[in-house]
């Protein structure tokens, strides 16, 4: 068995092999065999609404008062959110809101702390 890198964000050895592409299940990092970023990591360019590119890790502050679908719940204006996470979706942005949890947001209702 070939011995595969650790991954390049995280240090984790537990990396594996998915066609041209090594993953990293710790963190879902994905970078090319010959050591490249992914194509779908390039290809991501998300901006909060005025017009700041965002990052996985950043901060942001919520704009707009948001209801929670099914709850009667609402993420108020001024919520700075932490260490948000990049998806390729309909909601652009994972994270986890103190008080609610785990939610997803569009980038269009948050600005860059």
């Amino acid at each position: 068995m070939s011995e595969l890198p650790p991954c390049p964000k995280c240090e984790s050895p537990y990396t594996y092999a998915d066609r041209d592409l090594l993953i990293c299940p710790e963190c879902a990092h994905e970078w090319s065999i010959d050591g490249s970023a992914s194509e779908s990591e390039d290809a991501l360019n998300i901006k909060d609404s005025n017009g700041n590119p965002l990052t996985d890790g950043d901060s942001v502050t919520v704009i707009k008062d948001l209801k929670v679908k099914g709850t009667s719940l609402v993420v108020k204006v001024g919520t700075k959110v932490k260490n948000i996470r990049l998806v390729d979706s309909d909601h652009d942005i994972d994270c986890k809101i103190d008080g609610i949890g785990p939610m997803k947001l569009k980038s269009e209702f948050v600005k860059k702390a």
